[in-house]
């Protein structure tokens, strides 16, 4: 009798639990043939997107939402290495691993905020992922320049960063105040309480990671199509950033304008938002 070799399967719940889509938290709605990513940006989740998707047809698109690794909702909180994460680089390639490993392909990428950039760096090196990129009050670079209105002078990001880490709380109820529309206290106090689940050290390092960055050199190489969506008062995000996006980017790029207060149009305004995308790319609407 042959001697019993031990089971060298590997454990499927092992391997569940070591995908990135399960650390990521994503997961799939609907099973149409149309395939559309929904990527939060800085301070939220996925839940961000909870007035949006119910818009979209389950039977007619498959809609994707994940989280971040900074996510306050991710389980595991050594995911975020802020060592890695020192360039929205490392971002890019954890989508790209996150598609390939869900076997997606010639989807949609909604973007929001530093999402869209994320999206732009994946596209350029892999552009057969992308059908198209939604690029939601998405910005290259926040400081402004000689020649370039980002939105905010270097003094306004140090500050910014000190009282991230000297008085987090109050810098929360601060931002929250001025990148949502005050006038909507439910919003406001959404992104509020999605903010405080983040660690401040989270925060801060992100924080730097995103407002000191400048990839306003990687638009020309962006070859997938991409439609950019501004609403028409915001403060982390003027419209201007729009305008030089449609500028330089080198694939089509149209630019539609939402109007509502605040960076956050999926909070504030989220049937216009949805209105635009069918506008823009044809979806069928509930």
């Amino acid at each position: 009798m042959e001697p019993l070799l031990p089971n060298t399967k590997p454990n499927m719940l092992e391997q569940h639990e070591n995908l990135l889509s399960t650390h990521l938290n994503a997961r799939i709605k609907g099973s149409g043939t149309e395939t559309i990513v929904f990527a939060h940006g800085f301070g939220t989740d996925q839940s961000i997107w909870d007035k949006v998707t119910p818009n979209f047809s389950e039977k007619s698109y498959k809609l994707v939402l994940f989280d971040w690794p900074f996510s306050g909702c991710v389980k595991d909180e050594n995911l975020y290495d802020p060592l890695k994460y020192c360039s929205l680089d490392a971002f890019a390639d954890d989508l790209i691993s996150l598609l390939d490993e869900m076997e997606l392909q010639d989807v949609t990428f909604v973007g929001h905020s530093m999402s869209g950039m994320i999206g732009c760096l994946a596209s350029i090196k892999r552009p057969l992922l992308f059908k198209r990129i939604v690029l939601l009050c998405a910005s290259p670079r926040y400081i402004n320049t000689d020649d370039y209105e980002g939105g905010f002078a270097r003094s306004d990001i140090e500050n910014l960063l000190e009282n991230i880490e000297s008085n987090y709380e109050n810098w929360i109820s601060a931002f929250s105040l001025n990148v949502v529309d005050p006038s909507d206290e439910a919003s406001v106090n959404k992104f509020r309480e999605s903010l405080k689940r983040v660690k401040n050290e989270v925060s801060l390092s992100l924080a730097k990671t995103v407002f000191c960055s400048d990839y306003r050199d990687i638009l020309e190489k962006v070859e997938t199509p991409c439609t950019i969506i501004q609403t028409s008062s915001d403060m982390a995000v003027p419209y201007s950033v729009a305008l030089y996006m449609e500028k330089n980017i080198k694939g089509k790029v149209t630019l539609e304008e939402i109007d509502t207060i605040g960076h956050f149009p999926q909070l504030t305004a989220p049937l216009q938002l949805v209105g635009v995308l069918k506008g823009v790319l044809g979806f069928e609407l509930i």
